[in-house]
């Protein structure tokens, strides 16, 4: 078991660095057409409501006085997409992540596009409605495949056991986990290397658990999207050169919540990606704050924005959140490990292997 477990997390470590290479040498060419057919990212300077945002744009008036490239994430998708088809494609354990993956990509590309070609006014993209819509769409197919073709109905809760939640229920949990998850990278991208940090965490924490559950094309899928990733923080460290755009945080966050229920611990998941959640949970704060009381909680949300106002450095900010990240993710990995989540993970395997022997 041991020499198996060194073996396939070396395999993991040779996708990692396939990716970092190929996303190193990708980047150079994305940012030649970037800044040729000016990818520039419009801020932000409207709620989705009509508000004005003085203090964002005020924190953020530097950095968009010069030209911004966004969809950066193109890079990373071509490259997790080619070392995966390539080199770890497997029906089992990839084929959903990689849709995942691919399908988040596709709607935060339309968002982005529509914000390097629209007028930046108010959300510079697609409508909130339309890009929830579309996410939930892609989080429901993702669902029903994984709850009726691969037979998952259970959901392992740490220190407990199984949950059977049912077909029905399975569809509903998966969605959800693609759908938050993908909201909460997406709201966390807002300072420079920030979100890529943060994924590089919650992903390396799951390619753990993937190997301890003997799921090593999975690890190796986790671990080829963290080559990417160091790749994009090495050109986005501040001052970024680029931004990732909705193209890879909502590829990096759909990817994310499948892994999250490919490895059976949904549970888990606000644990490992404890940012993601504060990130998201400010906004939904301050919006529901704002709605009740009629006036901010914190001076700007997300949070992250808030401690800028309140004089923190960006790079300060973005090396403590991930040091938080870090510490969140090693505890995630130990509560999978005490809590039985890289024991079980029979009823889906079984399943699938029913279903992939009895379609073969």
């Amino acid at each position: 078991m041991a020499d198996t477990l060194n073996n396939e997390a070396f395999y993991g470590l040779l996708l990692a660095l396939s990716a970092f290479f190929l996303a190193t040498f990708l980047t150079p060419i994305y940012t030649f057409f970037a800044y040729k057919y000016h990818f520039w990212k419009k801020q932000k300077k409207e709620t989705l409501t009509g508000e004005k945002l003085p203090v964002m744009t005020k924190l953020h008036a530097k950095k968009f006085q010069r030209h911004f490239p966004t969809m950066a994430g193109m890079v990373g998708v071509v490259a997790v997409v080619l070392v995966t088809t390539i080199c770890n494609m497997n029906r089992e354990q990839t084929w959903l992540p990689l849709v995942g993956f691919l399908g988040g990509s596709i709607v935060g590309f339309i968002d982005d596009v529509i914000n390097v070609f629209g007028d930046g006014r108010g959300a510079a993209g697609l409508r909130a409605p339309v890009k929830f819509a579309m996410i939930t769409a892609l989080g429901l197919l993702m669902g029903w495949w994984f709850a009726v073709k691969l037979g998952w109905t259970g959901i392992e809760i740490p220190f407990v056991g199984i949950w059977e939640v049912g077909t029905i229920g399975m569809i509903l949990i998966f969605a959800f986990a693609v759908v938050a998850t993908s909201n909460a990278v997406n709201i966390s991208d807002g300072l420079d290397g920030l979100a890529g940090g943060l994924s590089v965490m919650a992903y390396g924490a799951y390619a753990v658990i993937a190997l301890f559950q003997g799921q090593w094309m999975l690890a190796g899928f986790c671990l080829t999207v963290v080559g990417w990733l160091l790749s994009y923080i090495w050109f986005n460290v501040p001052p970024a050169r680029f931004m990732m755009g909705d193209t890879g945080s909502f590829a990096i966050g759909a990817g994310l919540g499948v892994v999250a229920m490919m490895t059976n611990s949904f549970f888990l998941l606000p644990i490992i990606g404890i940012v993601f959640v504060v990130e998201a949970g400010s906004s939904l704060i301050q919006i529901f704050w704002k709605k009740v009381f009629h006036k901010k909680l914190l001076i700007s949300a997300p949070i992250h924005h808030h401690l800028e106002a309140k004089g923190w450095g960006e790079a300060k900010i973005v090396m403590r959140f991930w040091v938080i990240a870090g510490v969140f993710a090693i505890i995630g990995v130990f509560l999978a490990v005490q809590g039985g989540v890289t024991k079980d993970v029979s009823r889906g395997a079984n399943n699938i292997e029913e279903t992939v022997n009895a379609e073969a």
